[in-house]
């Protein structure tokens, strides 16, 4: 029986490097993903969030849940350096979960250099 178009939650269920990022989204696994992304321990998950909404704690409760296994969250905020929400910054610094935000270009240029490196490391990354 035919069933159409099945809407799925974006996952990419393994660790990668990002290949290239711009217009809207970016290139990893030999895939494509409109929109931003959470690199994460568990796999890369579509993400919603935008340069044009503020970054609010909520955003990043899939990162939080995954605390154990991440040692350094890297921020990409967009074109330009955004804070994070001082209750985010405390429930990470509570789980030894170091945070840094940047441009989104900076966050993906530190991620892959850690990732080679074998580093526990996580990424959040608004499309550019």
């Amino acid at each position: 029986m035919a069933r159409g178009i099945e809407i799925r939650e974006a996952h990419f269920p393994g660790r990668s490097g990002i290949d290239a990022y711009g217009n809207g989204g970016f290139r990893f696994a030999d895939m494509s993903h409109r929109g931003s992304i959470l690199c994460l321990p568990s796999g890369i998950y579509g993400w919603d969030a935008s340069e044009d909404q503020p970054l609010e704690a909520g955003l990043f409760d899939r990162v939080l849940a995954e605390t154990g296994d991440i040692e350094f969250l890297l921020v990409g905020t967009g074109m330009s350096i955004r804070p994070l929400p001082a209750e985010l910054k405390t429930a990470l610094r509570a789980a030894n979960v170091s945070s840094d935000p940047m441009s989104t270009g900076a966050a993906v240029r530190t991620f892959n250099v850690m990732l080679a490196e074998s580093r526990a490391v996580a990424a959040a990354l608004i499309a550019v």
